[in-house]
């Protein structure tokens, strides 16, 4: 009781309030929780996808790293058109490898290959020295301008970064006095390279040691100058700008930077424990060399690493040649360019190649990149000395971004190329981070949590709403009983006082009788009514179901049901079809009365104002052997959207204060559940005018 009247306080709108409160207390942990949960998830996607990027950038490394090493093991003989078979006194001579046309390197995009002795002269592998006819090395007229071409190609990129001579427009692109004099003398340059080595120059093979070395030639001094950081001409400078406009989110990178602190200090303290140990030094690894230099043409000796852990550029020692590590650059041309420094007799060389810089990009970084599971979520950018010049999506094509500012996304990976390529520098950002199967899981998941709040939240409102109208009808009930019980039971008193005190004629007596009659007839009908309603609520109903003739259960029901319709002044219409009367049909007749009983009572009612005072009850056979059993009136109809209502419990059409019949809104919902007690269904239509009611039971024809 305490329940139902906190529930009739309630009103739609303050219903929904303390519900949608309730629903946002439950919405706002679970949202949290499921944002947490794909948080972590997307955390743990990152962190694989970031492990991916590194194991691609150490990939691209130690390729580069191989292709380089195989130039590095390239002797110095090579970058002339004749060498030395096995590069030792007295080899046969034949063309060095180098000298093949189309040029053909260990690294994607090779230009060409060239040397610059310490005088500033410019040589090629491809033409063969002056006085040496082509022909003679098989190289015809097609070829011959093909190497020229080329190597007028090489002499103008060196000329236009100033690395060799300029080249003279006014000799028609000749190259001047001094080129043209390392022209004059390439013969004699190649006759050098192959006579024997004196043996107070170069390597001592008696101490593995190598000799003093000269101080750097001013010719040379361009390549010396190529590491140094300058502001490059906007052709070789980046077009997408500097690393530092890169719009990239690093809250992944800081976190990462806090969970992994503690791994930095230690490995900090270990690189620094390996400082404070004593290293090998080279001239022990020299003396190596020097004692096995009869059975190997070159050695390369164990060199020192960094702070970082990479190998620091030690020279390379030969039987004649000692040669530095190859250093990286990129020109103001936008080449790029890989040259080692090689001291021969007390003399320096620069020797080393031009490559493109797109043709070495896209063969080693972007075409790897767009076959990798990377590019499916993230934008790789390559960037020289802070400089960013190409990016690539997962179509492997660069230039897809105008500038650097366009950029977005989550930093993923930042790492730089092993030496030479250490100021080549790969960044990798997350344009579209998936969460992997755990994250569709947990999409899942928080949909149906959603989908459960929702629909738990409006089946609670409906239920809510349900129960404060079932309570409002239940005060109507009360109210409408307690008037229909106090009404007749008024009248009655009052009748029986006039006949006790014999203030009535003969005449009126008789109407008096009939009225108690009637109104006591009408409170057992609500009487019993009404405790069938309670049985029906304790699930106590018991129906003592048997077959009965149509014919025969109709004659019992229709004493019943005439004596009402006459009592109230209407006329009633009974007909039976003779096909329904022959059948039998299995019920209680006792439900089966009261629910004829409760469908006229409220023809009565409904149509009380008529014109039609008329009351019609039918039995007929339909298709498949259905008994129908219909009451219709000639009242005002049923308006359409309340034909299913009124078979609910306690449901009344009209507002208490404004309705104009009586009765309790429990008599059409015992006969839908008596109905359905006995197999049956229940149904209304409109009949203009008035409204049919149809209640229908499987039946079935009788044996004889």
């Amino acid at each position: 009781m305490g329940l139902e009247q906190r529930l009739t306080g309630f009103d739609r709108r303050r219903l929904r309030r303390w519900l949608l409160l309730f629903f946002i207390a439950l919405l706002i942990p679970s949202g949290v929780l499921v944002w947490y949960a794909y948080g972590q998830l997307k955390w743990e996607a990152f962190h694989n996808y970031r492990l991916q990027a590194e194991a691609f950038t150490r990939q691209i490394g130690r390729d580069l790293d191989e292709r380089i090493g195989r130039e590095q093991q390239r002797p110095f003989i090579d970058y002339a058109f004749l060498a030395a078979a096995g590069d030792a006194p007295g080899g046969v001579v034949q063309r060095s490898p180098l000298s093949a046309y189309p040029v053909k390197g260990s690294l994607p995009g090779v230009i060409g290959y060239f040397q610059v002795d310490d005088r500033g002269r410019l040589s090629t592998p491809l033409l063969p020295g002056s006085g040496r006819q082509a022909e003679e090395y098989g190289i015809d007229a097609t070829g011959l301008a093909g190497r020229r071409a080329l190597q007028l190609r090489l002499q103008q990129i060196l000329n236009d970064n100033r690395l060799v001579a300029t080249v003279d427009a006014g000799r028609g692109g000749q190259i001047d006095s001094v080129a043209g004099r390392e022209v004059a003398s390439r013969q004699e340059e190649e006759a050098a390279y192959l006579a024997p080595l004196p043996a107070a120059s170069g390597l001592n093979l008696s101490t593995g040691k190598s000799v003093e070395r000269k101080a750097s030639v001013p010719a040379q001094s361009a390549f010396d100058e190529l590491g140094a950081p300058r502001k490059r001409k906007k052709e070789s400078a980046g077009t997408l700008g500097r690393v530092e406009d890169l719009q990239l989110d690093q809250r992944y990178e800081a976190r990462i930077a806090r969970s992994e602190s503690d791994a930095v200090q230690s490995e900090v303290t270990a690189r620094t424990r390996q400082q404070q140990q004593p290293q090998a030094s080279v001239a022990e690894a020299e003396s190596q060399v020097g004692g096995s230099g009869q059975a190997r043409s070159r050695e390369r000796l164990a060199r020192p690493t960094g702070d970082g852990g990479e190998p620091l550029a030690a020279p390379i020692h030969t039987f004649e040649n000692e040669l530095d590590r190859f250093e990286f650059s990129l020109l103001d041309s936008g080449h790029f360019v890989l040259f080692r420094k090689v001291w021969r007799d007390g003399r320096r060389f620069i020797q080393g190649m031009l490559i493109e810089r797109q043709p070495l990009l896209r063969s080693m970084i972007g075409s790897r990149f767009a076959e990798s599971p990377l590019a499916a979520m993230s934008d790789l950018t390559v960037a020289y000395r802070g400089e960013l010049f190409s990016t690539y999506g997962g179509n492997g094509d660069g230039a897809s971004y105008r500038h650097a500012s366009e950029l977005g996304g989550s930093l993923l990976y930042r790492g730089v190329l092993p030496p030479p390529l250490a100021e080549l520098e790969l960044i990798f950002s997350v344009n579209h981070l998936p969460a992997g199967p755990g994250g569709q899981l947990i999409t899942w998941v928080g949909a149906s949590l959603l989908l459960v709040l929702c629909g738990g939240f409006y089946l609670m409102y409906r239920l809510a709403l349900r129960q404060l109208e079932l309570a409002r009808q239940q005060q109507d009930f009360v109210s409408a009983v307690s008037h229909e019980l106090k009404t007749p039971l008024t009248s009655i008193r009052m009748y029986a006082e006039m006949l006790r005190e014999g203030w009535a004629d003969e005449e009126k007596r008789r109407g008096y009788y009939d009225y108690i009659q009637q109104e006591s007839e009408r409170l057992t009908r609500l009487i019993n009514n009404v405790l069938q309603l309670a049985r029906m609520t304790r699930n106590e109903l018991k129906l003592a179901c048997r077959t009965l003739p149509v014919g025969e259960l109709m004659e019992s029901t229709r004493d019943k049901v005439a004596t009402q319709v006459s009592q109230a002044g209407f006329e009633l219409v009974w007909r039976v079809a003779p096909e329904a009367a022959g059948c039998r049909v299995r019920l209680d007749p006792d439900s089966f009365s009261q629910i004829m009983i409760n469908l006229v009572d409220n023809g009565l009612k409904f149509a009380a104002a008529a014109d039609t005072r008329r009351i019609e009850v039918e039995a007929v056979l339909e298709r498949r052997e259905a008994l129908v059993f219909s009451v219709r009136d000639h009242g005002p109809g049923i308006p359409r959207d309340q034909m299913k209502k009124i078979f609910r419990l306690f449901y009344r059409p009209q507002s208490e204060l404004t309705r104009e019949t009586v009765g309790t809104g429990i008599g059409l919902a015992l006969v839908a559940e008596l109905a359905a007690a006995m197999g049956g269904r229940v149904d209304v239509v409109n009949r203009k005018p008035g409204a049919l009611f149809r209640v229908t039971f499987p039946g079935r024809a009788t044996d004889d």
